[in-house]
């Protein structure tokens, strides 16, 4: 049986998304930035305490750390953070799946403000 796991926030989502492959923190906002065209923008204060949060869970490592450039540390996502964000989709295409059930008819993203 899958361990449960609480809903993510967006910005957990979308970092983990961003590191994929290696990524320092300014890199991980503008590929935010670009994946939403531009309605979420994190802050460095957002990112960083996320950061912290996904080290601690296991989700994610640090990959390199260069003292001498402004790119401090990259981070990369682990087999744990993956197996999550797995879990997080999963969840999210069951939401999806229930409101288009509830409202009888598939619903797109031009629709869903004036059928809600």
């Amino acid at each position: 049986m899958e361990k449960k796991q609480t809903a993510m926030t967006e910005a957990v989502y979308y970092i983990l998304l961003s590191l994929q492959t290696p990524n320092h923190g300014y890199g991980i906002i503008q590929n935010i930035i670009q994946m939403t065209e531009g309605r979420l923008e994190l802050g460095a204060g957002t990112l960083y305490g996320a950061i912290n949060t996904l080290l601690n869970k296991g989700w994610i490592q640090l990959y390199s750390e260069d003292k001498h450039s402004r790119k401090k540390k990259q981070y990369l996502m682990t087999e744990e953070g993956r197996q999550a964000l797995r879990q997080e989709i999963k969840r999210l295409e069951e939401l999806l799946e229930n409101g288009r059930r509830f409202l009888g008819e598939e619903v797109h993203d031009e629709e869903v403000s004036t059928v809600l």
